[in-house]
């Protein structure tokens, strides 16, 4: 017999698809709430979360990722231009919520300010993706989290990354201090749509045993 938490697991899906009505300021407080008690690499609890709350700013948001997908068009061989079009009007989806939350994260600084300038390049570089990879794993964790919360709470939302093809100007419109940066965008409300289960790849192809 399937947890409860197995059970909304299993039942959560990506919703894209909005009703108009806004959800109230202390249910998207709650669900992240729920999002912030994620585990973090050191406790660092690398992250924050903007919630865009207003059509102008998000109408904004979306203008942005219109025209970094037009600039990307330009370089796509045309046979494949028009599917990558099609593909871009996905980036876009966010505007039909009526609120979008923005979580942002900061590289975790463990060990690149104490080792000294005579470390190897390679082994250097390394440990700047550890840093920045320990940030970007926490927050997604948090956002797992918050999904899992809002499908409990009755709101459906999806975690979208096409939209970071307009990054630097989504985080001047959101204000996004230096040295952070967007992890996704969440588009979340009431859903208007029930998505079926996509489906999963068997178990036995996800995992492998090392006896």
């Amino acid at each position: 017999m399937a947890s409860e938490l197995e059970r909304v697991m299993g039942e959560r899906r990506s919703v894209r698809s909005f009703t108009d009505e806004a959800p109230p300021d202390d249910a998207l407080e709650r669900v992240l709430a729920a999002a912030i008690t994620a585990p973090s690499a050191s406790n660092k609890q690398p992250w924050r979360f903007f919630v865009v709350a207003n059509r102008e700013r998000i109408d904004a948001m979306a203008e942005a990722v219109k025209r970094a997908v037009e600039r990307i068009a330009v370089h796509i061989p045309s046979e494949s231009e028009a599917a990558f079009r099609r593909y871009g009007e996905y980036f876009v989806r966010f505007e039909a919520a009526p609120r979008v939350i923005v979580p942002i994260h900061r590289p975790q600084r463990a060990l690149s300010h104490l080792v000294d300038a005579e470390i190897d390049s390679d082994l250097r570089e390394r440990v700047t993706a550890m840093e920045s990879d320990s940030g970007l794993v926490s927050t997604s964790l948090a956002l797992m989290n918050l999904l899992l919360a809002a499908h409990e709470t009755g709101l459906g939302a999806s975690v979208m990354t096409g939209p970071l093809v307009a990054a630097d100007e989504l985080e001047q419109l959101l204000g996004v201090p230096p040295g952070w940066s967007i992890v996704a965008l969440v588009p979340i409300g009431y859903p208007a749509e029930q998505p079926a289960s996509p489906g999963r790849k068997p178990l036995d192809k996800a995992i492998r045993w090392l006896r």
